[in-house]
């Protein structure tokens, strides 16, 4: 949702970094991810060099929302997936990472996230849409020929993405099963409370049952299996 906008732009310039003018990269001169191109485009037609290492944070923000998260729909895709195609497209343009996201849940690769696209990411588990388009993200930059100056960090980049996208998606309010009762009390989740204890010895407790407990746990099971590896 667009609540996720601030947390989203938090994660991607701790990737981003500061200033690069790598002449092996396409993407020429960039601070805070933003390239001179898209900083003549959204903010000062004729900036140099100069201007754009000393871009402010706000006009880091606009560049962002402009370019990237409202290109992706960022403000219409669940938590978690927002923030993964986010960071695609910033990496490698709106348009591959809509035409991936559509790949993912079998939507025309139009490179366009509209009605179709949404319905259909809204039909699969956030965390299988953010796994599938993280694995098709990292295949689609292993096949570049840049790969070996960049694919360290590439690779360090979409691990770091789809374990906070993941845990993002945790967090969001799970839609309510039809026909579901309501909580008990003693079961209902508190704000600011830890997420109760499961029980051991093969049997599954009350809060195992629930949709959102379970979900969040298959989560952190798949990152913890994933760091492991």
């Amino acid at each position: 949702m667009d609540r996720n906008f601030a947390r989203a732009l938090a994660l991607v310039l701790k990737s981003e970094g500061g200033w690069s003018d790598n002449p092996a990269d396409p993407g020429g001169a960039t601070m805070k991810g933003v390239t001179l191109a898209n900083f003549r485009r959204y903010v000062k037609a004729d900036a140099t060099k100069d201007d754009l290492r000393h871009i402010t944070d706000a006009q880091v923000a606009t560049v962002y929302r402009r370019f990237y998260w409202d290109a992706a729909a960022g403000a219409e895709l669940p938590g978690g997936v927002d923030y993964a195609v986010f960071d695609f497209a910033l990496n490698s343009g709106p348009g591959r990472a809509a035409k991936y996201l559509q790949a993912a849940v079998g939507t025309a690769q139009d490179g366009r996230i509209g009605p179709a696209t949404l319905k259909a990411v809204g039909a699969r588990p956030p965390g299988a849409v953010i796994d599938d388009l993280c694995d098709a993200r990292l295949a689609f930059l292993r096949r570049l020929p840049t790969w070996p100056v960049f694919g360290k960090g590439w690779s360090d980049r979409i691990r770091s993405v789809r374990s906070q996208a993941l845990l993002m998606s945790a967090l969001q309010p799970a839609a309510p099963l039809p026909g579901t009762p309501p909580l008990p009390s003693a079961l209902s989740p508190k704000p600011g409370s830890a997420m109760p204890p499961v029980s051991t010895g093969g049997r599954v407790s009350p809060v195992e049952r629930l949709p959102f407990w379970r979900a969040l746990l298959q989560i952190l099971k798949s990152i913890f299996a994933r760091s492991s590896t």
